[in-house]
């Protein structure tokens, strides 16, 4: 059987990135070209710069990731895209590049969910996910636990009725007054400091639901408090109160839903899977149920990136569920696949 050749594009939010994958897991290039300096001075993402940045970096960082993986164009079997969910601008410079480059080499096309490549990453230079598999999806737009039966049918168990944590720890950021991205800073800050400072944890409706804009309101509410009082905030004492109350929400009901379901292995990811604390109360559940696969992604696929969208492509392209010249992005994109 010969080698499958996956050309992948991600631009969803701020990286422009260009991978490409052979035979599910194996990355013969993985190339992102991130804007996160620049939006830094603004606190956080600005969409029509972002979608600008993409249209002069495509080309190139498509290049880039074809002559780092050693291959021709015409060795391609598919070109897969990031559809949604994220910014239109952005997405649809992605959809663009994909569509332009497929149809220029005669090859199909292969949307791809955002969320789906997320979860996807853990498969990336590993063994294949087992299944049934419950997945916690945390990142600046969402946080939910996804459990699938096989690998094509999948129920959302979880979600947050509000904020996403990812965007509670940019906001809790900006309230602490500390660089962009917050989430990254927090999880730096909170290795100096002890979790002193006591913050309410709101209760979400619904037995396996997240809820974290209550836990940001804690967060200002302190700071103010003790702002007035003429006391100064010990930061790095505040990340770790705040990142211990967040993180071990996520914990307590993925834990609750691991002892309800049937599971062979359970995962983490989106860009919070790249978080410290998070990591190791996952080590800890290996401990816990040595009968379950506890999984999270290397480093550098659990922020944005095109070799998570390839590894999503594999499943999709062996279901030929291809896409057509007429698709578009989709930036509120739910269907996995």
């Amino acid at each position: 059987m010969s080698d499958i050749i996956i050309l992948a594009i991600e631009s969803s939010c701020d990286e422009t990135a260009c991978a490409v994958l052979k035979n599910d897991s194996t990355v013969l290039s993985n190339i992102v070209n991130s804007q996160v300096d620049f939006h830094k001075q603004y606190g956080g993402v600005i969409p029509e710069s972002a979608s600008r940045m993409h249209v002069e970096n495509i080309s190139k960082v498509i290049d880039a990731a074809i002559k780092a993986a050693n291959i021709e164009y015409q060795d391609i079997d598919a070109v897969a895209y990031t559809q949604g969910p994220g910014l239109i601008g952005s997405l649809h410079v992605g959809v663009v590049a994909a569509k332009t480059l497929a149809w220029t080499i005669d090859k199909p096309l292969i949307p791809v969910n955002h969320i789906y490549g997320h979860i996807m990453a853990n498969q990336i230079d590993s063994e294949k996910l087992l299944y049934p598999l419950l997945a916690l999806v945390v990142s600046g737009g969402h946080s939910e636990l996804i459990y699938f039966s096989d690998e094509q049918t999948y129920k959302i168990y979880g979600k947050t009725t509000d904020d996403a944590v990812g965007e509670a720890f940019d906001k809790v950021g900006r309230i602490m007054d500390i660089p962009y991205p917050g989430g990254v800073e927090i999880d730096k800050l909170s290795k100096f400091g002890q979790p002193k400072y006591e913050l309410t944890e709101p209760k979400a409706q619904g037995e396996f639901n997240f809820s974290f804009s209550g836990l940001k309101s804690s967060v200002l509410q302190l700071v103010q408090r003790e702002n007035k009082a003429g006391r100064s905030v010990d930061n790095a004492d505040l990340a770790a109160s705040f990142q211990q109350v967040a993180i071990d929400q996520l914990v307590r009901k993925s834990e609750e839903l691991i002892k309800e379901l049937p599971i062979k292995q359970f995962v983490l990811a989106g860009g919070v899977a790249a978080n410290s604390r998070l990591r190791s109360e996952i080590n800890r559940f290996k401990e816990l149920y040595p009968d379950i696969v506890f999984a999270y992604p290397q480093m550098k696929y659990c922020s944005d990136n095109a070799a998570m969208i390839g590894a999503a492509a594999f499943p999709l392209y062996r279901a030929s569920k291809f896409g057509t010249l007429k698709d578009g992005a989709n930036p509120s994109h739910k269907k996995l696949f």
